[in-house]
């Protein structure tokens, strides 16, 4: 049975007061589009966006460079349902039962095909992509067992959600506009600028998870 949303943790995003998403989430919500399908189709957008990056090591050239840009139309499209389907919750004023297991879940795989995805990039490092993309579960674990205590909004960074695909939408781009001979490529294992972003990921993942817990730790600490 549907029940008035009333959101008690959301994620600070500035792009929510533009103009264009708020007209476009009322145009959402007087269609009655389900934000959980909207979570769905963020989903595939971030599996999309990880094919198209694991592809870019298949192929050369223009190809190569279409599916860079791809993956970060992929990664950005992701990200934009993950801000809607929130914003349509609201708009709707009705939430499923379920509306809170569509909201992380589908989060997760996407992060995981993304990252994992641009581990097996060009100038990626397979490695790298598994350690990265078990970082990010982390964090949100970390950020589930904090809401679970009563800490709100532990969105920390440096490596949140939206700062992890912020770095990896970056190198799409340069490796999209870049020269080839810009392009950095090093070791007899062709890493590059892939390798950098999945360890910049990891590093600041473990920032983010260790300023998460210390969170944690001083909410429950507190006196009653």
């Amino acid at each position: 049975m549907a029940q008035t949303y009333e959101p008690t943790d959301r994620r600070p995003l500035a792009s929510r007061e533009l103009k264009i998403w708020q007209r476009f989430t009322t145009v959402l919500a007087a269609r009655n589009v389900s934000p959980n399908l909207i979570s769905i189709l963020g989903m595939i957008a971030g599996i999309a966006a990880g094919i198209a990056l694991y592809a870019t090591s298949r192929v050369d050239g223009w190809q190569q460079r279409i599916l860079e840009l791809a993956g970060a139309a992929g990664i950005q499209l992701r990200l934009l349902a993950n801000m809607l389907d929130g914003m349509v919750a609201i708009a709707r004023q009705r939430a499923s039962p379920l509306g809170e297991l569509y909201n992380e879940l589908p989060d997760r795989v996407s992060d995981i095909a993304i990252i994992v995805g641009a581990g097996y990039a060009a100038g990626g490092s397979p490695t790298l992509g598994y350690w990265a993309a078990c970082i990010a579960v982390v964090t949100a674990y970390v950020r589930a067992v904090g809401k679970a205590a009563g800490v709100s909004s532990l969105f920390l960074g440096p490596m949140a959600k939206p700062h992890r695909m912020f770095t990896l939408t970056v190198v799409c781009l340069l490796m999209f506009g870049l020269p080839s001979r810009w392009q950095p490529d090093w070791t007899d294992r062709h890493l590059g600028l892939f390798s950098v972003a999945l360890a910049i990921i990891i590093v600041g993942g473990c920032i983010t998870t260790f300023r998460r817990v210390a969170a944690i730790v001083r909410h429950l600490q507190k006196p009653a």
